[in-house]
Parts: structure tokens; sequence; C-alpha cells
């Protein structure tokens, strides 16, 4: 589980997010046209990379 600090106010970092938006919102859309068009097989696996790649938090370096 990833907790945002309290001196974070809650808000989530947009620049960082917008990528990720964005990759997760066009794999989405493609799987839809895929299954929309009968290519079943393809729409499963745009799917499923949308809901992957929705999932994994990208690893930031560590500052000492």
């Amino acid at each position: 589980m990833n907790r945002l600090k309290p001196s974070q106010g809650g808000k989530m970092n947009k620049s960082s997010n917008l990528y990720k938006d964005i990759v997760t919102g066009l794999f989405f859309a493609t799987g839809m046209f895929s299954f929309l068009s009968g290519q079943f097989v393809l729409s499963t696996l745009f799917f499923g990379a949308a809901s992957l790649f929705s999932n994994i938090e990208v690893a930031k370096p560590v500052r000492f």
C-alpha cells in the first residue's frame, strides 16, 4: 500500500502521473477498438496491459 505523507497534503504529483495516464488511456482505447472490430485476442492483451500498467509503481532513484 502506498500512503501519502501528511506533508504532501493528499495531492498526487501530476507531472509524474501524466505519462502513466496517457499510456493507460491509449491501451484502453486500443483495446476497445480491437474488441469492437472483432479482434478478441488482441483486445484482451491491450486490456491486460492497461490493467497492469495502471497498477505498477514506477521505481524512483534513491537520494541520500
